[in-house]
């Protein structure tokens, strides 16, 4: 039998500082270091993977879609899932499901089950990552602490993508690109075993309502949008009977996912969110960023590794100043936000960013690395972490505190949206390209000999990099347009909670 000693005791308990924060946090840190370098470390195992499971060129951009697309369409749902039906268990939970994912990609006989895969760890990856940054939000109390468990959890992050490169690299080169999926395994089983030993769980007040039917609208439109290109790009054309289909579906399934959000009264995105003025200045900002970053991303693996020859290793080494150029704008940059205003900085980055992709057009027979890749890397690199420091400063100011948690999982999803979009849209314009530019100068009947084929692969890069610097532009446009100068640019910006 209780007495009341022992119940406020027991309360004082469960609202004491969690003894094993610094443990919970080291294990949500390196569960969503998992997530952020699996993206990079598939980069550089692309070419091989496509070698290696015969994957057609309309369909090689899917082992990056795939995972954008799950990942992006289910996290805000993720979010709530981890809210309401425990933090830890929906992080063991996504850490074994990623596991099982990984081992699936790795064991993966054709394209189809490679893709598959890819989906699978995106959605788990959805249940994941909203879980353990709500774990350190919820463990640590003190804003001191909090802030430095913060700092600790961007940093791990923030290497993730060169740990990613290096790691894709060493792997493709020496064991095969299989063991960039294998690798995941032993790391997740490792984390989910420290959850269960070192993470408190914790659980959100409150109803439980799930918005299913727009999580099934908005993923089934960003599919069918894909699909749509997928299908210009695979011989049909903008103009042919299934493209147009597959685009009218994905358009009438997006506007019901709007009016559904109008109308539920538990929406999976408010549209208040998204439509305040400012805040739909960054994500639309985001998204057409995330769609160049990501899409230049890709065919600046297949210059290096197909027109200069470059190993997956080597390819990695190469990659990682793009990783270095955004750490040293986040890391040291907070002073000119503070300094210029967010927005100054978003314009000013974006437009460094556009200016290196379209750097990118100069590339020919005679380009190298460090005429034309480092220089744009440079130049992207420390553009968008510019945007990614100030950003969230405007996308997150002002928010309602019963929208803060939605507003920063939207911040993330457009940027992922953009990553599953962008290269979609980008192969297609890239193999309709190099078509054109075979097909009048192959002899007749004959196929094209190696040195005209890499012409063609030039001159395809060279019209995805416009149009990738074009995404960027419209962005620049956005932010200049949308944003408004906040009335003191001094002002100390706010602290948002760090996205993905």
């Amino acid at each position: 039998m209780s007495t009341p000693a022992r119940t406020a005791e027991k309360a004082q308990d469960a609202d004491a500082p969690d003894p094993r924060r610094w443990m919970a946090l080291i294990v949500a840190s390196v569960a969503t270091l998992m997530v952020v370098l699996d993206v990079s470390i598939v980069n550089i195992a692309l070419p091989q993977a496509q070698s290696d499971l015969a994957m057609g060129d309309a369909n090689r951009q899917w082992m990056i879609t795939a995972y954008a697309l799950a990942f992006g369409g289910l996290l805000l749902l993720g979010g709530r899932i981890a809210d309401f039906a425990g933090r830890k268990r929906i992080l063991v939970i996504g850490l074994l499901g990623f596991a099982a994912a990984s081992m699936l990609g790795g064991l993966a006989p054709n394209p189809g089950t490679l893709f598959t895969a890819r989906a699978l760890q995106g959605a788990f990856a959805a249940l994941l990552a909203p879980a353990a940054l709500s774990l350190i939000t919820v463990a640590f109390t003190d804003p001191k602490e909090r802030a430095k468990a913060f700092g600790i959890f961007g940093a791990f992050q923030g290497g993730g993508g060169a740990v990613g490169l290096l790691l894709g690299g060493v792997l493709t080169e020496y064991a095969g690109w299989r063991w960039c999926m294998y690798i995941n395994v032993p790391i997740a089983l490792i984390v989910a075993l420290a959850a269960r030993a070192y993470v408190r769980e914790s659980r959100a007040a409150g109803d439980r309502h799930y918005d299913l039917p727009g999580t099934l609208l908005v993923t089934g439109g960003l599919v069918a949008l894909v699909y749509g290109f997928t299908q210009a790009a695979d011989g049909g054309g903008w103009t042919a009977p299934a493209t147009l289909i597959l685009l009218a579906v994905a358009a009438l399934l997006l506007s019901a996912f709007v009016l559904v959000e109008r109308r539920t009264a538990h929406p999976l995105l408010p549209l208040r969110v998204v439509m305040e003025r400012n805040r739909a200045g960054v994500f639309l900002a985001n998204l057409l960023i995330g769609a160049g970053m990501f899409g230049m991303n890709l065919f600046m693996t297949y210059f290096l590794q197909v027109n200069l020859h470059y190993t997956p290793l080597q390819a990695g080494v190469a990659f990682l100043p793009f990783s270095v150029g955004i750490i040293a704008a986040t890391t040291l940059g907070p002073p000119l936000v503070t300094r210029f205003g967010p927005k100054p900085l978003m314009v000013a980055g974006t437009s460094l960013a556009t200016a290196g992709l379209l750097w990118l057009t100069r590339l020919g027979t005679a380009s190298a690395y460090t005429g034309e890749v480092l220089p744009t890397q440079i130049l992207v690199s420390v553009g968008v972490g510019l945007f990614f420091l100030a950003g969230p400063n405007v996308a997150l100011s002002g928010v309602d505190p019963r929208d803060a948690g939605v507003a920063s999982a939207a911040l993330t999803t457009s940027q992922q949206i953009g990553a599953a979009l962008g290269p979609a849209l980008l192969n297609t314009l890239y193999l309709a390209a190099v078509t054109g530019y075979l097909t009048p100068r192959a002899p007749a009947g004959g196929a094209a000999s190696q040195a005209l084929q890499l012409q063609g692969f030039l001159h395809g890069y060279r019209i995805a990099f416009i149009v990738a610097g074009a995404l960027m532009a419209t962005a620049v446009l956005a932010l200049a347009v949308l944003v408004k100068t906040p009335k003191s640019p001094s002002a100390e910006p706010t602290t948002p909670a760090p996205a993905h």
